[in-house]
């Protein structure tokens, strides 16, 4: 026993001391990780990122890998040290970058999440902030990746390529990814031109109507009416002539419209939805002061159209904005239909008179 002590004394040394080390590490990488916790915590207040401990998970991982590594010294030939500490180093090299690569992208990520929220506080328009926040953090995980493949000798071309900007990797990303690379010019001129932003309610067709949720690299989110989630590609959506109910002046012209009989009273009827109009709390009177001088009324009605069963009366009513403008529009619709059965006008509907041949006198 002696002498197996004193034939492998520096070997044992060597073994103890990595493990030791080891050791030490791992309580290093909690203790940082309990103190990143407390400052995340402090910096921003309500987060809870799983990020920190995937951190830990990964350093505590590269501490024993390294640790094998180094404890694989004593069990090699000293011909096969170099082929070690290239693995060494190339193991430390990618721990190393994916830490730094998560952090920055992490730090990066909360920083503005953090601006999107005071814009919100602020009532100031988030759109750049949430759009760059991607941006942003693709770059950083892109670059990380770039690195990484650097550490490879048969990689190592590809990266410096990519990383010097040579068009080989635009014109492969350009005939493989045109669609992704639409969306991603799409939107970019969204956020440059703004024809809408975050909290914008807009209408891409009968069937799209809602509010700007989000705008991603790729694709914008539009909540409906019936808060279903709606993904748009950018692509599609720069294409669309889509309508912002929020650029510009809020105010908005609802058209009420009523298809009455040609037996009742045209006058009555433009009478009628012109008071149950501009009785609504959510009317909005939009005269102009010659107007008003002029003893203009606040909505204006008119027959529109002469149909083969109908006459279409119309009466433009205008609100503040496009949600009220739909509430205006339903409750006026029910008033002035009990205003119509009050006083006898028919609301029209399609009749059709049948003959039957062979019987000139029966009709149907």
């Amino acid at each position: 026993m002696d002498n197996f002590l004193t034939d492998y004394k520096d070997h044992i040394i060597w073994i103890a001391g990595v493990i030791v080390m080891v050791i030490v590490l791992r309580i290093v990488t909690n203790l940082v990780q309990k103190w990143l916790i407390k400052k995340e915590q402090e910096e921003f207040p309500g987060e809870n990122t799983p990020i920190i401990y995937l951190i830990r998970r990964i350093l505590n991982t590269l501490w024993i890998i390294l640790g094998l590594i180094a404890i694989s010294f004593v069990f090699v030939n000293r011909e096969k040290d170099a082929v070690l500490i290239r693995h060494f180093q190339l193991v430390f090299y990618l721990g190393i970058l994916g830490v730094v690569t998560i952090v920055a992208a992490t730090s990066t990520n909360l920083w503005f999440k953090r601006q999107v929220r005071e814009k919100l506080q602020k009532n100031d328009d988030p759109t750049s902030y949430k759009f760059l926040r991607y941006v942003a953090v693709a770059i950083i995980y892109f670059t990380g990746i770039l690195f990484a493949l650097l550490a490879f000798p048969s990689l190592r071309g590809v990266a410096q390529t990519a990383l010097g900007g040579a068009g080989i990797l635009a014109l492969i990303a350009g005939v493989a990814s045109q669609e992704a690379l639409a969306n991603v010019v799409g939107g970019v001129f969204i956020i440059a031109f703004k024809p809408f932003k975050i909290g914008d309610v807009v209408r891409v067709n009968d069937t799209m109507v809602g509010t700007v949720t989000d705008i991603t690299l790729r694709h914008c989110v539009i909540r409906n009416f019936e808060n279903k989630m709606i993904v748009i590609p950018n692509s599609i959506i720069n294409k669309e002539k889509l309508i912002n109910y929020d650029l510009g002046e809020l105010k908005c012209c609802e058209f009420v419209e009523m298809g009455i009989s040609y037996d009742s009273d045209v006058k009555m009827a433009k009478l009628i939805m012109r008071e149950e109009c501009e009785k609504h709390p959510l009317i909005y009177d939009n005269r102009t002061e010659v107007q008003i001088k002029d003893g203009n009324p606040i909505v204006r009605t008119a027959l529109t159209k002469i149909n083969d069963s109908t006459l279409n009366i119309r009466a433009w009513a205008w609100s503040r904005s496009f949600g009220d403008s739909f509430q205006l529009q339903c409750d006026v619709n029910e008033s002035i239909k009990e205003r119509f059965d009050a006083v006898g006008i028919d609301l029209a509907y399609p009749s059709r008179n049948i003959y039957i041949k062979g019987d000139e006198n029966t009709t149907a």
